[in-house]
């Protein structure tokens, strides 16, 4: 157990130490950086961060996370509204937009079916994608959920839930490996993914 000559310092590194992916040893360089930085260093970190957390929106369309009520996606004038893909967060959302092959709009999830974390479709955003293919004229749907048992889970539950609609439904092509999570796919994978999209019953049947 390390021990502190500051209770402040050990104060900041127990939450920095709570961030993901930050370990105490992290933690503590961190702190002391801060430290050792000029005090409106430390300041402009911490303004920008409470700014964050109290300013920051969810897009009323697509629940990603934007300064305004409507995201700059969603309010784009070129963006092609017929087609809608479904990712499971707003990292997601940043990785394909990084790919730039992309010229549609998203729908956020917030999350995919998993009963062993307690995570069922009514916590997830399903049903304000079904009211964004009332009276809009959609003609296409993506699933682009990870690879992974609880993204095709999610998949085929959304599938059910829509094929009432007259809208064609697709998946990303498994350029993605199974078991990959999309943000940690390379733009050019994940790019040609978008690209040789596939009819979601051909996903069924691999």
């Amino acid at each position: 157990m390390n021990t502190y000559s500051s209770k402040l310092v050990e104060n900041a590194v127990n939450e920095l130490s709570k961030l993901p992916g930050i370990g105490r040893k992290t933690a503590l360089r961190l702190a002391l950086y801060l430290l050792n930085e000029e005090k409106t260093e430390a300041q402009q970190l911490a303004d920008a961060l409470i700014k964050m957390r109290n300013d920051v929106n969810f897009c009323k369309i697509c629940q990603n996370i934007s300064d305004n009520e409507i995201c700059n996606i969603c309010s784009n004038p070129k963006r092609d509204p017929s087609v809608i893909c479904v990712v499971e967060d707003i990292r997601d959302v940043m990785a394909i937009e990084n790919t730039s092959q992309y010229k549609g709009l998203y729908h956020v999830l917030g999350g995919i079916i998993s009963p062993m974390d307690g995570i069922g479709p009514g916590d997830l955003t399903i049903n304000k994608l079904i009211e964004r293919l009332n009276g809009n004229e959609v003609n296409e749907i993506i699933l682009a959920l990870s690879a992974t048992i609880e993204g095709d889970t999610t998949n085929f539950y959304i599938y059910k839930k829509i094929k009432g609609f007259e809208v064609i439904v697709s998946s990303i092509a498994r350029g993605v490996s199974v078991g990959d999570e999309l943000e940690y796919a390379d733009e050019v994978t994940l790019g040609r993914s978008i690209i040789n999209r596939l009819p979601y019953e051909n996903s069924m049947n691999r």
